[in-house]
């Protein structure tokens, strides 16, 4: 709108004044004129009676008297002179509506009366009752006293002259009203323009470009005002700049942080959290929830409220372990002070999951090698005290106590062997001698050493490959002894007269190795921990003899195939079967030499 605007308020001000200013004057000046005006007419009347009665006091003769009235008086004007009641003279007059007035009239005013009387000059103003004429009268007496000499107007002529400056004074206030319009307006587009910069650059700066300047246009208050706008525009860009490097910093230290952190206020809302902060808090609103927890005003996860409530009474930092979705979480929560006023706590979260299954692989592991010792080591001690007893009394017995010796001996020996392997895999010593190999003389090589064993037990042993001239980029050894493994737990634990099945499959991009066995499977819920030292489904230890094995063998197979920048897994489904399956990249370099 024009009239809330600086220009319209302005120019509204400006002209209201004037206006103000310019109807006092007018109604001043019209006062003035109009006085003026009537004062001049009787000073005019007053003297042309003067110039008459000089003329009669000079001449006698009645018609030069009349004809030189006629050239002294105003044409509008009329003359009466009077000697007395009966002898009197009446000049003629140009105005129509000036009626003609005799003696007697003059004389019945008491105030014209006084020039015959007194002597003395009179001006009055008077009217007629059978008219609203008004005229104005002047009289002065003859120097012998014996007549005067009356000198009469009409108002309407002096009242002409009046209109006349009244339209004269009125159209000077007119053309003074345009010209301030003009000028109002002029001045204050030119006082608000660099305002309204002022404000345009004020938006700018408010939608967040800092770039914006006002030019400066005069070196006035407001050029002055502009080069104030102009630095502060700078200085606001240079302290956003810093707080946001700032922030962006912080961001930065925040999300690099592999522990949690959260920020809560004093109503117990979450402020600033990190990326495992976020994993937490969405881990505790599914388990309690089952849904995604509103990203607007997030509050303190229910565990969390207990320590928070007492963080904040007690002013003191507090320690907790938290679990949450399987996943174990230690806490510390410090109090987060304005001054001496507490205002909040902050809120570290470290997820020791790792560290916790670590440490219960490592005693885990304590006591799988302890129990895979002690039964051979048992036997070795108890038959070889036979020996040395002297219980075998024939040289078969002796014979017999020997070989179960050696074969436990050669068993603790394998074990040994295998964890010393899997401890340099796992630390990152394997070698690996790739080199360009022949697929299917490999494969073939394999399926050989187990056709006997599978023959035994009636499991039909399968190998599925048409391509007899693909070459391979691999550490045969290392292949084969992953196959070897994959391929001896497929029939042990596959039930007599079962199959086994060995595909190799190649894309345009990797090698697919598949061992397929129909043995009873593996449970659901041991399927994620297979690949780990030791683990078995079986947790009664009870297995038959032929299918006991150290534990190692698939932990050692993961770690060949991850030293390859391949990937294993398995699925099963109990009384269906198992299947293995690794893949390995086929742009592997050769490093034979």
């Amino acid at each position: 709108m024009f009239w809330r605007s600086v220009v319209g308020k302005l120019w509204f001000t400006i002209l209201l004044l004037v206006c103000f200013v310019l109807v006092i004057l007018t109604f001043l000046l019209l006062k003035f004129f109009e006085n003026y005006h009537v004062l001049e007419a009787e000073r005019e009347l007053l003297q042309t009676a003067s110039k008459v009665s000089e003329v009669v006091e000079e001449y006698e003769d009645r018609d030069l008297i009349l004809s030189m009235t006629n050239l002294i008086k105003d044409p509008a004007s009329q003359i009466l002179v009077a000697y007395d009641s009966t002898d009197f003279l009446t000049s003629s007059s140009d105005s129509n509506t000036l009626p003609s007035i005799g003696y007697t009239w003059f004389m019945n005013d008491n105030d014209l009366s006084s020039v015959i009387e007194n002597g003395e000059d009179v001006m009055k103003v008077a009217g007629f009752e059978q008219s609203e004429l008004e005229i104005m009268v002047v009289g002065t007496p003859l120097t012998n006293d014996q007549g005067a000499v009356f000198v009469y107007q009409s108002l309407d002529t002096i009242q002409k002259t009046s209109n006349q400056t009244t339209k004269i004074v009125f159209l000077g206030a007119g053309i003074a009203i345009i010209l301030t319009t003009i000028f109002a307006f002029f001045l204050s587009t030119r006082i608000t323009a660099p305002l309204i910069k002022m404000r345009e650059g004020a938006l700018e700066l408010a939608k967040g470009e800092f770039n914006t300047k006002i030019p400066i246009l005069t070196h006035d208050e407001i050029g002055e005002l502009a080069m104030a706008f102009n630095r502060m525009g700078r200085e606001l860009k240079f302290h956003i700049n810093a707080v946001n490097q700032e922030k962006e910093q912080l961001s930065g230290i925040l999300r690099s942080m592999a522990d949690g952190v959260l920020t809560i206020n004093r109503k117990g809302e979450i402020l600033v959290s990190n990326p495992p902060a976020d994993q937490f808090y969405q881990s505790w609103s599914y388990e309690n929830y089952s849904v995604q927890a509103s990203e607007e005003k997030r509050q303190v996860p229910q565990p969390m409220r207990k320590l928070f409530d007492e963080v904040i009474e007690s002013e003191q930092e507090v320690i907790t372990e938290i679990t949450v979705q399987g996943r174990t979480w230690v806490m510390l929560m410090t109090p987060l002070y304005d001054r001496t006023y507490i205002r909040g706590a902050v809120a570290v979260l470290r997820d020791m999951t790792e560290e916790r299954r670590l440490d219960k692989l490592r005693k885990d592991f304590i006591a799988n090698v302890s129990h895979e010792l002690r039964t051979p080591i048992s036997m070795l001690q108890g038959y070889s005290e036979a020996i040395v007893d002297d219980i075998a009394e024939s040289k078969e017995d002796k014979n017999e106590l020997a070989k179960i010796i050696h074969d436990e001996s050669l068993r603790i020996g394998r074990l040994v062997n295998e964890l010393l392997d899997l401890a340099r895999m796992e630390a990152g010593h394997i070698t690996l001698y790739i080199d360009s190999v022949e697929v299917k003389p490999l494969l073939e090589k394999i399926i050989r050493k187990f056709q006997g064993l599978a023959n035994e037990r009636g499991i039909e042993l399968q190998l599925h490959f048409s391509d007899n001239s693909s070459m391979m980029n691999v550490d045969a050894d290392r292949i084969e002894q992953v196959l070897t493994n994959l391929i001896d737990n497929a029939i042990r634990h596959s039930d007599d007269q079962g199959s086994v099945d060995v595909k190799i499959e190649r894309t345009s991009t990797e090698w697919v190795f598949e061992v397929i066995d129909s043995g009873p499977g593996i449970p659901e819920e041991d399927l994620p921990f297979v690949f780990e030292r030791f683990y078995k489904a079986d947790k009664s230890r009870k297995r038959e003899t032929s299918k006991k094995g150290t534990g190692l063998g698939l932990s050692i197979a993961k770690n060949i195939v991850e030293a390859h920048k391949g990937s294993i897994h398995v699925h099963s489904k109990l009384n269906e079967g198992t299947t293995f399956t690794f893949r390995l990249p086929v742009d592997l370099e050769i490093n034979n030499k």
